[in-house]
């Protein structure tokens, strides 16, 4: 009886112990809390009303803001998906909801088929749930408990961020806030900063002012952005007509404030470029002006005739278009080696090429590619001839590239094509077929046969958590050659790069710094003016690596750092298009391939 008594004793103290742990886990997450959410009703994809109220039986909500078109809400689509199967036994109730003013109904049903999103999506339209709960970006995750209070709100986790993705989240906020108050504890991070698009609250506006999208705004889009921001291109959303435009209004200021958009790295005090893509600072005022007056449409007569492109291409009309051989299965998950793709395109005589443009056929899983040319009597490619003998290129920011007819590549006659492609998987199996244009010089216009030189180095070992790893490597030219552009090419742990001349009467020049490198944005820097460089002149080529946990897109600060392929190694890369200075093809004697080029150097 006493063995009994005490046992009921010890068990009351147990129990009372527990109440009052929960009882002070609740005044915890209380104290951190905005208060409680109140019951809503909004639309789901399919147009059924859905409330707040219905999932009251669930013991956590997690609500999260989705975008159809920005890309780390498309990034974080899938993983969602997996997110919720971790949780679907354990009575937790997830809920999308899209308070973006440009995406539909539709558009919303789209995405939730394209990632296989089973949980309910909503559209709320006016963004009324959204103010309610705070919600500024897409992705935009909320963690409620039972009495529907916010016990989390922030970023899903650290794996993807604006141009940067890591192998895997090494912080994990949403996971561990739910498991949290599953398990009956406080959520120990309770707000992060969360990454993504600005939702889209703006609608179209009938204001007046001096200020419009149709006379002042229509034009710098059309003149910086709608190259890339059109359908079928690389930009995920379109910025071609006013309704577009006003939705993104303060997301498109908020990538000009920052320099982010449009993408270029190069500083202003060395070089002049021809394809400099930066805003001017009338034209920042003017999108800041027309964002200050209510973004007015205006009147529609002063819009500007659309700029005119070609089949989707952002070059002129394409002599040919190749595809790859065969459409290739991207696998869901795993690294995928360099694949190359090879065929015979039957050429009978040198072909010269003086526009080019690569297309990524499925650029979710398309990090980048190259279609080249392997001479003839070689059978397959050398590690070298993706960047030697580069025809077109891919990779985010890389433009087509087209120069004059009398300045061109020659492909030899006997030549193979093959394309070297790097495929990303994305979580989800899918399927590529990608493709290449080019535009051919008549052979009796070209004056000078353009070839490619470069600098790379590929002995080097960047040590763990280092901020600022110098790498050098340099090139000598030895005749008189006309450079015309440079590119400089690291993975993710590239900070900056400098291109200097170091002519042969001692005077130094830096013809290229780019200050804050973006591994993101792959940019051919096109010369204003052909730059001659003096037989003699070495040019030398200088790039920093930040190898800390400071750095977003650095995979794994632990590791030591070689050169390698997958963008978790590096690479440390210049190259440069040139031409003999003192060439003219027009008046050669002899076979054009015995004309004198440059060969690659470095260290």
């Amino acid at each position: 009886m006493k063995l009994f008594v005490a046992a009921l004793l010890t068990t009351a103290v147990a129990l009372a112990a527990v109440e009052r742990s929960q009882q002070a886990v609740a005044a915890e997450n209380a104290a951190a809390s905005p208060g409680k959410i109140a019951d809503f009703t909004l639309n789901d994809h399919a147009g059924a009303k859905r409330s707040l109220s219905e999932w009251s039986d669930k013991p956590v909500l997690v609500v999260v803001f989705l975008g159809t078109e920005c890309p780390l809400a498309k990034l974080y689509g899938q993983k969602l998906v997996e997110i919720e199967k971790q949780f679907a036994d354990r009575g937790v109730q997830f809920i999308g909801i899209n308070s973006n003013q440009q995406d539909t109904l539709q558009e919303l049903a789209g995405y939730g088929t394209k990632f296989g999103i089973k949980f309910p999506l909503l559209k709320d339209a006016g963004a009324k749930v959204a103010d309610q709960l705070g919600a500024k970006r897409t992705p935009e995750a909320f963690v409620l408990d039972r009495e529907r209070v916010i016990r989390y709100q922030g970023r899903i986790d650290d794996q993807y961020g604006v141009g940067s993705a890591r192998n895997q989240a090494t912080k994990t906020e949403l996971v561990d806030a739910v498991e949290a108050l599953l398990d009956g504890k406080p959520v120990e991070v309770a707000m992060t900063q969360p990454v993504g698009c600005l939702i889209g609250r703006r609608t179209p506006s009938d204001a007046k002012g001096s200020v419009t999208y149709a006379k002042d705004v229509a034009p710098i889009l059309q003149n910086r952005c709608v190259s890339c921001h059109r359908d079928g291109q690389i930009g995920p959303f379109t910025l071609t007509e006013y309704d577009d435009v006003v939705a993104w209004a303060d997301m498109c200021l908020e990538v000009i404030d920052d320099g982010r958009m449009p993408p270029w790295g190069a500083n202003p005090a060395h070089g002049e470029f021809a394809n400099d893509a930066r805003l001017t600072p009338a034209e920042k005022e003017m999108f800041h002006a027309w964002i200050d007056a209510g973004a007015p449409e205006g009147d529609p007569n002063d819009l500007p005739p659309p700029r005119q492109f070609v089949d989707g291409w952002r070059m002129p009309k394409p002599d040919a278009v190749y595809k790859m051989p065969e459409e290739y299965k991207v696998p869901a998950n795993g690294t995928v080696p360099y694949k190359y793709f090879i065929w015979d395109p039957g050429f009978t005589e040198d072909k010269w090429v003086y526009g080019a443009e690569a297309r990524a056929g499925n650029p979710e899983v398309v990090h980048h590619l190259i279609l080249f040319y392997i001479p003839p009597g070689q059978e397959k490619p050398r590690p070298e001839d993706p960047l030697f003998n580069a025809i077109a290129a891919f990779a985010p920011g890389m433009p087509a590239v087209v120069g004059p007819e009398e300045y061109a590549l020659r492909i030899p006659a006997g030549s193979k094509l093959a394309f070297q492609v790097h495929y990303t998987p994305n979580g989800k199996e899918t399927t590529d077929l990608s493709e290449a244009a080019v535009v051919f010089s008549d052979p009796k216009k070209v004056q000078k046969e353009v070839r490619i030189a470069a600098a790379l180095n590929f002995k080097f070992l960047i040590p763990p958590f280092h901020p600022n790893y110098p790498i050098a490597a340099e090139k000598t030219f030895k005749e008189d050659t006309l450079l015309y552009t440079m590119t400089p090419h690291m993975h993710y742990r590239g900070k900056a790069f400098r291109f200097t001349a170091h002519y042969p009467d001692g005077k130094e020049e830096i013809l290229l710094d780019v200050p804050r490198y973006d591994f993101n944005w792959q940019i051919i820097y096109l010369l204003k003016q052909p730059k001659l460089l003096p037989a003699g002149t070495v040019v030398k080529l200088e790039g920093h690596f930040d190898n800390s946990a400071d750095n977003p897109l650095n995979p794994d600060p632990t590791q030591m750092v070689r050169w390698g392929d997958q963008t978790w190694d590096e690479m440390m890369l210049g190259s440069m298009t040139v031409s003999p200075a003192n060439q003219d093809l027009r008046a050669a004697d002899g076979p054009l391939a015995s004309l004198p080029g440059e060969n690659a150097g470095g260290n």
